[in-house]
């Protein structure tokens, strides 16, 4: 081995601050802190959780706060999920405002294509009043005989350029 290149080992004592339990090894970390134990020296070295305090060496469910950071995990997971509260309410308030304005629409489409019907319905009844009403009996042979001297006239203008060349002959 070189020398020199390995860092110094020292007596420490790890106190776990949350039951008071101290395990008694060696370190190469050091601390302003010491304890004689034994006639030595050892130096002190505070740790939150060790297996004296910890859940799943004890069984038991404990609460270790230091620094108050469990506190700090709550306020924070609070504020989150009011933060998200907010913006669910906002996303609903958003879509009740769509929502509505979409019925909205609907509603002034539907009255168009009322109007619209109602205007078609309009357009219709006059349409129905100028058709011709009917016509008594008296009318009707008097508009029959009318029509049927122009059938006969046509027929004489074709028979009389006949008799014209039969003159001739």
């Amino acid at each position: 081995m070189k020398a020199d290149i390995h860092p110094q080992l020292h007596p420490v004592v790890f106190v776990d601050t949350s039951t008071g339990a101290e395990f008694i090894t060696a370190s190469t970390l050091t601390t302003d802190q010491k304890k004689k134990i034994g006639g030595v020296d050892h130096y002190i070295i505070k740790v939150e959780i060790s297996s004296a305090s910890h859940p799943f060496y004890t069984g038991k469910r404990k609460l270790v706060d230091t620094a108050g950071r469990v506190d700090k995990f709550i306020a924070r997971a609070k504020k989150a999920q009011e933060i998200q509260e907010k913006k669910v309410k906002v996303v609903d308030k958003e879509l009740d405002e769509l929502i509505h304005e979409e019925k909205k629409a609907e509603v002034k489409e539907e009255k168009e294509e009322v109007k619209e019907e109602k205007e078609e319905i309009k357009e219709e009844k006059p349409k129905k009043e100028s058709t011709p009403k009917k016509t008594t009996a008296k009318k009707s042979k008097a508009s029959a005989k009318k029509a049927a001297p122009k059938a006969k006239k046509a027929p004489a203008k074709k028979a009389a350029p006949k008799a014209k060349k039969k003159e001739e002959k």
